[in-house]
Order: C-alpha cells, then structure tokens, then sequence
C-alpha cells in the first residue's frame, strides 16, 4: 500500500478497535503524524492511565509499553515491533538493584522510565528526565538514595538538587554519544542561538560551563521552551526525531541538531506498515506478570501523584 491507503487503514482499523495511538517525539515523523498523543516518556504515562480505549498502541520502544501495560492491566497493549529495546534500559538488571538494596536496607531506589519492568519492581518510585528533580527533591533527606540508570541525569539531578546520591553508571548510546566538541563547532557556528540540551546526553556539564544560559529540558520541556522563546534559532542536543515535532509546534523557527547521526535506531524501528500490522492482528501484545506489575505499579503511581 502506498502511504495515503496505509494512514487510511489505520484510521480504520483504530476505529475498529476502540484504540489509541501513542508516539514517543523520537519516532519517524509519519509515525507521529497518525498519533493521536505524541510526548515525553511522562506525557506518555500520564496519557495512557487517562484513555478510555481497550487497545493502545504503543509506538516507542520496549519499556514504554511494558509501562502502559502495567498502568492498563484491563487494556491491550501493543508494540508494533518487538525489537524495539533500549540501550540504557539494558544497562542494568533486577540482580543489580537487589544487591544494592542488600547493602542499604534503609536505602530508597528511584528507576528512571527507561528501565525494564522487573528493575521497575524493586524501585521505590519512577521518574522520567521531565521530574527526575522533583522525585529527588521530594525524598527523605537522611536516606541514602540509589538512582538508576543513566550516570549523566544522575549527575543533573545531584547537581539541582544538592543531593548525594548512588549513581548507576549507565548511558543512552545516542545521548552518549553527543560530544562536548559536538557542542563546541555549534557554539562557534551558532553564538546566538538558544540551547537545548537534554540531561542524558555526555556534554551536559560542558554545555553548563560554556553556556551557563543553556536550558537542560527533557524532550516534552524543549517543545514547550521553544513554542514560547522569542528566540528563532536553536541548536538541539537529543534524539533527531524531536525536530519534526518542534518544527510543527514552533513553525518559522531554526532548529540544529547538535549532531545530525543522533539516531536512535530502536526508535526508527516503528513504521506506518508495523502500526498497521499491529492493528490488523492485534500483535504484538505486550503482558507483564502480576508478581513483577504490581509493585512495578506502586513505583510508577509515586511517581505519578507527584503531579
């Protein structure tokens, strides 16, 4: 089918099903185009907790539906592709938060989004890179603190916060791999340009020391920042699949990325002829066991009421 018929058998079938839609803003740019909710790893949970659809098709990557799944046990939940994973959720395992725990009985967990559901169930509440500052700041100030996975919103939040904490020493291959001298030929090329970084990426730091007026926002936090700055050209250090979004909520405006390979090749998995499988088949059904969701849930829920 050529693209015009597949969006139209979509549209048809997630009628058909009573479904949503649900993109992550690093999707292909017609795969965000048939949402009907594109957002942040956050906007995303909250969204999917609000639907009244029996199916919801997820289109990001592995734990974001393993997320929708626990927070809509009465719902189906679908990955268009099961090989959508995540570099950094794979940097830690179940075995790893335990043996931390094992050392600091009196310690609390706090599992960034992208984590698996089982590393989820030994956390004590969620965060996503939008309020990873607000978890912290909200826990008890004579526990220690274990936050996993990713060293560089780690090191972000400790930074905000003043907070010590265990830092798990995982990266994003993608925000990783945004280099402090990446962001140096910007800075020459760009001086006048507003700066949006997300906290995973590697140059966090250097972008604070060489821009102290950098904004470190999650992904849902730049297309906000940028529908509103009076600012008209912007260099973005993220996945390049946020610039069609910014370019559609912020239209006339520049935006650079900070590196034009900042591909997330698990993101880009997810196409129109995969949504539309999905829907046709109802594949692929994305199920977490209850012994794993309901503690996963109770971390995640935390985190939610925190607003």
């Amino acid at each position: 089918m050529q693209q015009q018929e597949l969006v139209q058998e979509i549209l048809r079938l997630k009628e058909e099903r009573r479904a949503v839609i649900l993109a992550h803003s690093y999707q292909r740019p017609e795969v965000q185009d048939i949402a009907d909710f594109v957002g942040d790893s956050l906007g995303l949970s909250r969204e999917a907790t609000r639907t009244d659809a029996e199916v919801i098709v997820f289109c990001g990557v592995h734990f974001m539906a393993e997320t929708a799944a626990i927070l809509n046990p009465e719902k189906t939940v679908l990955l268009p592709d099961l090989e959508a994973g995540c570099s950094l959720a794979e940097t830690i395992t179940r075995e790893d938060v335990r043996a931390w725990r094992e050392q600091h009985p009196d310690g609390i967990v706090v599992a960034y989004v992208n984590t698996s559901a089982a590393v989820k169930a030994l956390a004590d509440i969620c965060c996503t890179s939008a309020n990873a500052v607000e978890v912290v700041a909200s826990l008890p100030p004579d526990r220690p603190i274990f936050f996993v996975p990713d060293m560089f919103l780690g090191a972000h939040v400790e930074r905000i916060t003043g907070r010590k904490l265990d830092v798990w020493l995982g990266e994003c291959h993608v925000h990783a791999g945004i280099r402090s001298e990446d962001l140096e030929v910007q800075l020459a090329a760009h001086p006048d340009a507003e700066f949006l970084i997300h906290p995973e990426c590697g140059c966090s730091s250097t972008c604070i020391f060489l821009r102290p007026d950098a904004k470190l926002l999650s992904t849902e936090g730049m297309v906000r920042y940028a529908a509103q700055s009076p600012a008209q050209e912007f260099v973005v250090a993220t996945e390049v699949g946020i610039l069609h979004r910014l370019n559609k909520k912020a239209p006339g405006k520049r935006f650079i990325p900070v590196r034009e390979d900042a591909v997330c090749q698990y993101m880009k998995r997810t196409t129109l002829e995969k949504v539309y499988e999905s829907l046709r088949d109802l594949k692929h059904v994305i199920t977490v066991p209850e012994e794993i969701a309901v503690p996963a849930r109770r971390a995640l829920e935390a985190m939610l009421a925190l607003g």
